[in-house]
């Protein structure tokens, strides 16, 4: 009859199949262009035989396991690429400066990739004014809606989608104006013009 297993051997067990499916789950995004955490996360586990696992990395540690991947293999082409897109970001986001724009994403926090989307938060209560001055400057784009929460509950809000010459899409939501003062951007995770400036200054 074998030993069973103490609850310290059940944690070890989990704590490893979580940092493999998250090494793996980095591996597919940085090789296979993924940008979707959720789909990498399961497609590295149908690959790993653990499609059933109740031990899925978060998207945190999933990043935290891209970004060594890409400092091992990537770390002479990646700098360059990043930088790519955050001009390009910056680019965007002065073209809608009266909408106080932000960066949030992969391109702000160093994750991306040569595939990679860049996401913009931008911040008005006439959305029209946003669609209007993508059409004065003759700016091809694709228009949606998309549900987010805003000040504590779920609204719908509309979202443009630009793609370059070079393929990456610049995903545009557009918040409430209020949404902009709720507290809840920190500059880890969201950067205004000044500081995609200073990121690309350094």
């Amino acid at each position: 009859m074998g030993k069973e297993r103490t609850p310290r051997e059940y944690s070890s067990r989990r704590d490893l199949m979580r940092e493999q499916l998250a090494h793996h789950a980095a591996k597919l995004m940085a090789e296979d262009g993924i940008t979707d955490h959720a789909f990498a996360k399961r497609k590295a586990a149908r690959q790993l035989g653990a499609a059933d696992t109740q031990h899925m990395p978060s998207n945190q540690e999933v990043d935290s396991a891209l970004n060594s991947y890409r400092a091992l293999y990537h770390h002479g082409v990646h700098p360059g690429v990043l930088n790519q897109l955050r001009k390009q970001a910056l680019t965007t986001m002065r073209l809608l400066a009266d909408f106080h724009p932000y960066l949030t994403g992969s391109v702000l926090d160093g994750t991306a990739g040569e595939q990679s989307n860049i996401n913009l938060l931008l911040f008005s209560d006439d959305a029209k004014s946003v669609l209007l001055l993508l059409l004065k400057n003759r700016i091809s784009f694709e228009d949606g809606e998309r549900k987010v929460r805003v000040n504590g509950r779920e609204e719908t809000v509309p979202c443009y989608t630009l793609t370059s010459e070079s393929g990456n899409q610049t995903h545009i939501v557009v918040l409430p104006a209020n949404a902009r003062h709720n507290g809840i951007r920190h500059p880890e995770t969201h950067a205004d013009i000044s500081a995609v400036q200073a990121l690309l200054a350094n």
